[in-house]
Formats: C-alpha cells, sequence, structure tokens
C-alpha cells in the first residue's frame, strides 16, 4: 500500500514562503515520477511541479516558473516544494502525485495520491 503524505501548508501574506513537503511510503520511492497538483475551489486539479526519479529533471506550470522549486532526497523518500513570491492566486489544495512512468502534466495519469494540504495567501 503506497501512501503520501502531505504537510508544510498554511495561512501565510501574498509575497511569503512555503515549503511543502510529502513523504512516501509503501512503495519503491526512486521509481516514481513525483508531481505536484494544485486544486482551487471550482476548478480543476492543475499540474504545478514535477521531477524525475533521479531528481536531474523538473517541469513547471509557467505561472510558477522562477517562484516554486521541486525537489526531492530519494534516501529520505521524500519530495518538496519551495514556494517563494506567493500570490493569492497561488491558494489552493496542494497535492502530491507518484506516477509509475515517465512525466506527465495530467492529473489522471498519476497513481497514488496524498489527502493534500491547504495553501492560503492573504493580500
Amino acid at each position: 500500500q503506497v501512501q503520501l503524505v502531505e504537510s508544510g501548508g498554511g495561512l501565510v501574506q501574498a509575497g511569503g514562503s512555503l515549503r511543502l513537503t510529502c513523504v512516501v511510503s509503501g512503495g519503491t520511492f526512486s521509481s516514481y515520477f513525483m508531481g505536484w497538483f494544485r486544486q482551487a475551489p471550482g476548478k480543476e486539479r492543475d499540474s504545478v511541479a514535477a521531477v524525475s526519479w533521479g531528481g536531474s529533471r523538473t517541469y513547471y506550470a509557467d505561472s510558477v516558473k522562477g517562484r516554486f522549486t521541486i525537489s526531492r532526497d530519494n534516501a529520505k523518500n521524500t519530495v518538496y516544494l519551495q514556494m517563494n513570491s506567493l500570490k493569492p492566486d497561488d491558494t489552493a489544495v496542494y497535492y502530491c502525485a507518484a506516477r509509475r512512468g515517465i512525466q506527465s502534466g495530467r492529473a489522471s495519469d498519476y497513481d497514488y495520491w496524498g489527502q493534500g494540504t491547504q495553501v492560503t495567501v492573504s493580500s
């Protein structure tokens, strides 16, 4: 049973920073392509960032490029999302996801999901 547990969300003022953490258990972490998604009320779940198995390749949504950084530590079965210069539009529930395959920006392509962590950015 693969489980993903996110943490690190919260309330922050615009311009502030947060770091999200996702710990994966029950599987072979290094074999998963990892992604972060977010979903605001009434909107679809969108890809924010993704990282390859070894961490050498990263992918970002245009809306977060230059502000967010995804990374992973395979020794700790953990993936991170460092979020800087946060904006009110970044407010959403953030989800960690794992995929047994190559990179994809589609939520439907991911096999395992965390429960989500709320990020709220005030203006």
